[in-house]
């Protein structure tokens, strides 16, 4: 009889903490985005230059600044639920924007997890400035889809 009082409230005692536990606060507040899946066929890299001239003093000799701005579009990563593929903008070597063009979208369970991922995962690898995030709880395949890309994206930027 005593074990059985022991287990019952070590049980509760369990479930009160559990519940008194605060959810994962996510992305903090990153702006969501519509992420389109029907984005055409991307060329694997586009180049561009920006140019910002820097004001002249008299005497002084001042040079423009320029920053390179470039995409590149990684390699579609198969994941149990279809392909993941993202592209990359990069200022210089800095990464910018990621913009997911192909993510699992068959079926509305699909739809709602990657809703919710994707953004969270764009948020982190801006962040970190790398591939080397975290997944998101509830979208496993997706994230480790979404690393690879992201990985070969900035593999093809170095090389």
């Amino acid at each position: 009889m005593r074990r059985v009082v022991v287990t019952t409230a070590a049980t509760a005692a369990g479930v009160v903490l559990l519940l008194s536990l605060k959810p994962h606060a996510g992305a903090g507040g990153a702006a969501t985005r519509p992420i389109s899946s029907d984005a055409g066929p991307q060329p694997a890299t586009q180049a561009t230059a920006a140019t910002s001239a820097t004001p002249a003093t008299p005497g002084s000799t001042a040079s423009p600044t320029t920053t390179t701005t470039r995409t590149v579009t990684g390699d579609a990563a198969d994941t149990r639920y279809g392909p993941v593929q993202v592209k990359v903008t990069l200022a210089g070597t800095r990464i910018t924007r990621i913009d997911v063009v192909r993510y699992p979208s068959e079926s509305g369970r699909d739809r709602s997890i990657n809703s919710y991922a994707l953004p969270q995962l764009n948020q982190e690898a801006i962040t970190a400035q790398s591939a080397e995030i975290d997944v998101v709880s509830g979208a496993s395949y997706t994230s480790d889809g979404y690393t690879r890309s992201l990985q070969s994206a900035l593999d093809k930027a170095r090389g």
